[in-house]
């Protein structure tokens, strides 16, 4: 249970995210909002492992910061800014299913029946929050999409260049490469880093090491010590915080209507992994001091 407790901190904070970035972060910064996100959280993250990138992996690490970094932290950030808290983390908590269906047209993971039904089932929920009208924006919604699909492709792509590189460490390097990617492009589009007050200090400062750094650190430990489809279990802690945060502190209303579609992406999600699995999960422990599937892995905690 411990470990589970420790896991469970990952899709909790990453939950809030969203809460936090709609109400204290400014809305008009969104490449500066990624960036300040990213660096700290890698240097940080690189104090911990204490590794470096060796051969392919420092091009690679680039590639992939641009992708699972830069590119869905800045998405993610406009999605939290641009739709109601509970609607974005809901939306989000498709990911494992849209990884899945990714791998399949990239590297030829065809899924099992259960994955299908899972992913139809997550998408129905999805559609009938979107259809309630409120708190819902097309842009927002394009973002979380964009989010989604990018990040996906960037999981996938790891997959494929995996080289037993450690799953904590190859993080960190994209944290830091994604970071150092968006600072120029902010400046030049942005302009001059936005004056923050107080709360937005503590805000970022939330974002970039409790958000980030802590819950990378946490839900990796959970990966080592807790089967794979457990953590994935943990991981519907993400929208299911966004959701309370947002009618609790945000001022949203949870209707009947995003009650129930929330209901529905939760249980595709749950009933997306077959029977075979969970299991396998009963009879056999989980692996300890291995590197894992860089495309498994992440997967429950891409909302982050």
């Amino acid at each position: 249970m411990r470990w589970v407790a420790l896991t469970a901190i990952a899709p909790v904070a990453w939950g809030a995210n969203y809460f936090v970035t709609h109400e204290f972060l400014p809305a008009d910064r969104p490449l500066y909002g990624a960036a300040l996100r990213a660096l700290p959280a890698g240097l940080v993250l690189l104090a911990v492992c204490r590794q470096r990138p060796r051969g392919a992996w420092w091009w690679r690490s680039g590639v992939l910061g641009l992708l699972n970094v830069s590119v869905f932290f800045v998405l993610v950030y406009a999605a939290s800014q641009l739709l109601a808290t509970s609607v974005a983390s809901a939306v989000m908590a498709l990911s494992p299913l849209t990884m899945m269906l990714m791998a399949w047209a990239v590297v030829s993971e065809r899924p099992r029946t259960a994955h299908l039904a899972g992913a139809s089932i997550g998408l129905a929920g999805v559609c009938l929050m979107l259809l309630t009208g409120g708190g819902v924006g097309v842009a927002g919604v394009c973002a979380s999409a964009a989010a989604m699909l990018v990040s996906s492709f960037g999981y996938v792509l790891a997959k494929r260049w995996d080289s037993g590189a450690d799953v904590l460490a190859s993080t960190t390097w994209q944290l830091i490469a994604g970071g150092f990617l968006l600072l120029p492009v902010a400046a030049v589009v942005e302009g001059a880093p936005p004056a923050l007050d107080a709360s937005a200090v503590l805000a970022f400062g939330y974002v970039a090491l409790v958000a980030t750094a802590l819950a990378f650190v946490v839900w990796f430990i959970g990966l080592r010590r807790l089967p794979a489809g457990t953590v994935g279990l943990i991981g519907l802690l993400n929208p299911a915080t966004g959701v309370l945060l947002g009618v609790a502190f945000g001022g949203e209303r949870l209707t009947v209507r995003q009650l129930c579609g929330l209901v529905l992406v939760l249980a595709g999600v749950v009933l997306g992994r077959p029977a075979r699995e969970r299991a396998h999960e009963q009879s056999v422990p989980a692996p300890s001091g291995t590197h894992g599937d860089p495309v498994r892995e992440p997967s429950s905690g891409d909302s982050r």
